[in-house]
This record gives structure tokens, C-alpha cells and sequence, in this order.
């Protein structure tokens, strides 16, 4: 790695030593293409640099410092995008009238099922056309009912609740009860 980026990865990632930064004498070598064997530091850095790849330290509390070659930046990328789908939960949409029928809507429960078992939540929402706002009441059964129907699946996140013309509850997965089948 050149200079200029070293002092930048130092600041985001100090846990990591490369190349220039580990002060063990000797390492144990591992990664791809190479022999797993215990190396003085430099005669390390040099099978790095032949192979134009990173020499990052792994274990440092080992009695000979575990060191790995590798692609560095590749390294972190794969962090990175490992910590975004971690942290990465949809909300899915599933719309429905106030007059769904009973198939109509098993069909969208199920669909339910299968988003909460990927562990995303989901949001139902119905939408009142013209004079139908006038029957709220039939609205909001129908999103009971999905509660109802979903129980053992999820914990109820917003109970129902109205926002301009558009009634919507939604739902996140229980941990425990969710297995993939």
C-alpha cells in the first residue's frame, strides 16, 4: 500500500497492523498459494511483495504473531459489506381494501409469512377511495384480522392507525418462532 493511504486506513481501521506497521520478528505466514510456516518478518514482507498483495497481522497474541497475505482494500470491502446486510431490514408493503376477500387475503398472508421469515417487517396499509373513508370501522377489522391471523409470527410494531386517506399497521418478526422451512 502506498504511504498516503496508510495514514488514512490507520484512523478507520487501528486494529488492523499491515505490512511496514507489525514489529514481531517472526511471524507465522498463512493465505492462499503459501506455505503455512513461521518466517522472519522481512523475508515475509518480500513473499507479500512478490505476490504484490498486503501483509496483515491477525493474531498478535499468539505465541509467534499469526500474520495472513491478502488483498487488504478487498479485505475491508468484504467488512463493509457484511456490516450493511447485518444492519439491513425492509419494510415490505402489502395493500388490501377494506372489502378483501377471505382467499385474497390468505394469499397476502402468506406472502407476510415469507417476508417475516427473512426477517424484514412488514406494513399493511389500506387506502380509502372516495365515500369509502366512511367506513373505517370495516378497515381497521381487516388489519386486526391480519394481526389476528399472523400472531404467532409477529409483535404488532404500530397498532392501526390513520394518515390522511390511508389506514396501515405494521408488523415485525418475533425472533424465536421463525425458522427458514
Amino acid at each position: 500500500m502506498k504511504r498516503k493511504n496508510i495514514e488514512s486506513f490507520k484512523k478507520k481501521y487501528k486494529n488492523y497492523k499491515i505490512n511496514s506497521e507489525i514489529k514481531s520478528k517472526k511471524v507465522r505466514l498463512v493465505g492462499e498459494k503459501i506455505e503455512s510456516k513461521v518466517y522472519t518478518l522481512k523475508k515475509a514482507l518480500k513473499i507479500a511483495k512478490k505476490l504484490a498483495l498486503d501483509l496483515v497481522e491477525i493474531n498478535p497474541k499468539a505465541t509467534t504473531t499469526i500474520c495472513k497475505v491478502m488483498n487488504f482494500k478487498k479485505f475491508l470491502y468484504k467488512l463493509k459489506k457484511k456490516k450493511l446486510k447485518k444492519n439491513l431490514r425492509l419494510t415490505k408493503e402489502i395493500r388490501l381494501t377494506s372489502y378483501t376477500n377471505s382467499h385474497d387475503l390468505s394469499f397476502k398472508i402468506e406472502h407476510a409469512k415469507k417476508f417475516l421469515i427473512l426477517k424484514n417487517k412488514v406494513k399493511f396499509s389500506i387506502f380509502f377511495k372516495g365515500r369509502s373513508i366512511i367506513s373505517k370501522d370495516l378497515g381497521e377489522k381487516m388489519l386486526l384480522k391480519c394481526i389476528d391471523l399472523l400472531s404467532t409470527f409477529i409483535k404488532v410494531e404500530l397498532p392501526p392507525r390513520m394518515d390522511g386517506k390511508k389506514m396501515f399497521i405494521v408488523l415485525s418478526p418475533k425472533q424465536n418462532t421463525l425458522k427458514k422451512t
